[in-house]
């Protein structure tokens, strides 16, 4: 079977490239065609073939309203040169334009798309434009069984949906915390509540928070709120130091508003045996409360998230049977298994 998978944005290379090697493993013809991610370097092609023929211009410019406006001259192009794929399926992870894919996007193989965020926020009140592109695809691929009731409340067919769980980003460190760490992981952005971590971790006599992650809101009042309680590294580290982060990690924080399905840093954190306190937001609280791999507390509820940090960072027997959890994560949510799990809903349709 030949496999396009697409990533026109390049927002989720880490997913794209694993799963890619995945498919690969199981014997698929796979290409991955995506364009040159900004922000570090991915990993290199492990069985499947790499096109960026979206945005080479864009993908290199660093002034946002220049990158803007080039990349949107670049997109058709992009599409015109994608449409000439004739694979025996497509399956898209991201659109790079919605509003302009609606009318560009035309796919002539069956074709699956991933609803990582279910319906992106930027454009989640188009609901006239995500009807038409979810009309595009034969099968819509979402992380949760939460993600799958929003998209059935939406209006989708339920037996057009499939859920397929996120991966681990399986890693091995040297845990060396010091018993009172609470990490706070991946780009900083609005929703990912970071006032709310200072505030639990600021409610926890003792404890302390390490921010990893490159900035994308102001942070000037957070720190000095936190003051010394709190360690900043911002921006994106490369996988040794990131690995060093996690391995200083006692527990991590996803304080998050209701605006995503899964979260990319949850996954890496758990696949480094390392236990999550989260909000019930998406399928977060679906994964770790699945394995016991922490604690899941009321969206917005800073007291039971700094509740539920005492008491992780208090109970050696609760903080061990966390790890065990996250450690139970590790061994089920493997690449392999989402492997078998797309392709047989590739046979389905292909």
């Amino acid at each position: 079977m030949r496999v396009v998978i697409a990533d026109p944005p390049a927002y989720t290379p880490p997913y794209d490239r694993s799963l890619a090697a995945a498919l690969a493993r199981a014997g698929v013809d796979l290409e991955l065609v995506t364009s040159r991610f900004r922000f570090g370097s991915v990993a290199p092609p492990d069985g499947y073939e790499v096109h960026e023929w979206f945005y080479p211009l864009s993908s290199r410019l660093n002034g946002n309203r220049l990158r803007v406006g080039v990349k949107a001259l670049e997109h058709p192009l992009g599409m015109a040169r994608f449409a000439v794929a004739k694979p025996d399926l497509i399956h898209v992870q991201w659109l790079g334009a919605p509003e302009a894919d609606r009318w560009l996007f035309r796919p002539r193989s069956p074709a699956v798309f991933t609803a990582h965020d279910i319906i992106p926020r930027r454009t989640l009140s188009k609901t006239a434009l995500w009807r038409a592109l979810f009309e595009r695809f034969d099968r819509i691929v979402v992380h949760s069984e939460r993600g799958r009731g929003q998209l059935v409340d939406f209006g989708l067919p339920a037996e057009k949906l499939r859920v397929i769980a996120h991966p681990v980003f399986r890693s091995d460190v040297e845990h060396a915390d010091d018993g009172r760490t609470a990490l706070c992981l991946g780009l900083i952005r609005p929703y990912k509540g970071t006032e709310d971590a200072v505030e639990t971790v600021l409610g926890v006599d003792g404890a302390r928070l390490l921010v990893v992650g490159d900035p994308r809101v102001p942070l000037d009042g957070l720190r000095a709120a936190a003051g010394d309680r709190a360690e900043w590294r911002l921006g994106y580290l490369p996988d040794a130091e990131l690995h060093h982060a996690l391995s200083e990690a006692t527990v991590a924080l996803f304080p998050y508003r209701a605006e995503i399905d899964v979260s990319g840093a949850l996954l890496q954190v758990l696949g480094a045996g390392v236990p999550a306190i989260v909000y019930d937001i998406g399928g977060l609280g679906e994964v770790v409360g699945r394995f016991g791999a922490g604690a899941v507390v009321p969206p917005g509820d800073v007291e039971s998230m700094s509740a539920a940090l005492r008491r992780l960072l208090g109970d050696a027997n609760a903080l061990a049977s966390a790890r065990r959890g996250a450690e139970h994560a590790r061994e089920e949510l493997t690449w392999d298994a989402s492997a078998a799990a797309h392709l047989e809903l590739y046979r389905e349709i292909a």
